[in-house]
């Protein structure tokens, strides 16, 4: 296949996995009831934690600095946080094996009524299937965003987001990231109303 056909081939599937995505109304209200779970935790003082592997460590990282930093407009801090530091990671994988680095994350800084984000385009990954068991047992509430058939972590999940493709994991990522983004603006509506829509700074719960 020739680089430009190959490009338009990238796109053309990205295109395909998206649109049949959205074609399947749950997965709008699960978005959708998502950001209600996660809004209403953080308005009671909670906070939401994120875990992923590789690409998905990224996209919890993302979903969380835009959410603690800024996204399109100016708002108030709110509270989340990635199981992504390095000396914490290495810590637990070299006394408890990887698969007990984020729930020990979880299990250090999770709270009863804080959300943990897990993701993973399996739905299989052992250490954020692990974190959102601990995350259960903490009272914690579990959004999870996965792909194919969901995987283990579909059964754990008090929401569970599936972008329901089968081929590489790079196209599911790409759907997750526009669900990323997605979560974070309706997260900003419910909670800063005013500034989500590049008003005022009055901070409303």
């Amino acid at each position: 296949m020739s680089s430009q056909r190959q490009i338009l081939a990238n796109f053309a599937e990205m295109v395909q996995v998206a649109s049949r995505f959205i074609g399947e109304h749950q997965n709008v209200d699960s978005i959708n009831r998502a950001a209600a779970l996660m809004s209403a935790a953080i308005a009671e003082g909670g906070k939401i934690i994120s875990c992923g592997n590789g690409g998905s460590m990224c996209d919890a990282m993302h979903f969380a600095e835009e959410l603690s930093g800024r996204f399109r407009s100016d708002r108030r801090a709110l509270p989340a946080i990635a199981a992504s530091d390095a000396s914490h990671l290495t810590c637990a994988a070299n006394d408890y094996g990887f698969e007990s680095v984020f729930s020990r994350f979880v299990e250090a800084l999770g709270c009863n009524g804080d959300v943990l984000l897990a993701i993973s385009t399996s739905g299989n990954s052992a250490n954020v299937v692990k974190a959102a068991e601990i995350a259960r047992l903490h009272g914690l509430h579990v959004v999870g965003l996965t792909g194919k058939n969901g995987g283990l972590l579909a059964g754990i999940c008090d929401i569970n987001i599936c972008v329901p493709h089968s081929g590489y994991a790079d196209r599911i990522q790409e759907v997750h990231t526009v669900i990323v983004h997605t979560l974070i603006q309706l997260i900003e509506q419910r909670l800063c109303p005013t500034e989500a829509a590049g008003g005022a700074h009055v901070y409303e719960v």
